[in-house]
């Protein structure tokens, strides 16, 4: 099984899928799944903070005939959890300083995920133990190239 995007394995992350950009999900490509998938989970993990690695997005239920994930996914075809943001949806890499790794690991499944949208990266694991036929992975990095203002009135009066 393979994944691909926009950026290659180990390159730079474009900031039109960053905080600093857009904020939306890169179009990600599958390829080489097992004959017996029946559906695909993604989770998109991200070093911004050294203390925790960050979900920055769940999705289940990813059907094996769509190889492809668009920008700006519609959840009408998956699932989407909730992720360290509390949020159900994607949010990019944002980083305060230096280069930091950021994983899109997809795995492909011999099942449909029977949870509901409120679930975390470990409900969809636990849900997942027992049906993964093969699983890939993508590195990006992102650096921010412009110092983010700091505080409330450095965003407000800030210019993009």
């Amino acid at each position: 099984m393979k994944i691909k995007s926009v950026f290659k394995n180990n390159g730079m992350i474009p900031e039109k899928y960053t905080c600093d950009g857009a904020n939306i999900n890169p179009p990600l490509e599958f390829s080489e799944l097992p004959e017996e998938t029946k559906s695909i989970a993604l989770f998109v993990e991200g070093a911004d903070n050294p203390m925790k690695i960050m979900i920055h997005w769940i999705v289940w239920n990813i059907p094996p005939e769509r190889i492809q994930v668009f920008e700006k996914l519609s959840p009408m075809i998956s699932v989407q959890g909730i992720n360290d943001f509390g949020q159900n949806s994607y949010n990019g890499p944002c980083v305060v300083s230096g280069k930091h790794p950021y994983t899109f690991k997809v795995f492909a499944l011999n099942t449909l995920l029977n949870l509901p949208a409120s679930s975390r990266k470990s409900d969809v694991e636990r849900a997942m133990q027992g049906h993964i036929l093969d699983k890939a992975e993508l590195v990006g990095y992102y650096s921010r190239q412009k110092e983010k203002p700091k505080g409330f009135f450095g965003r407000m009066f800030s210019k993009k």
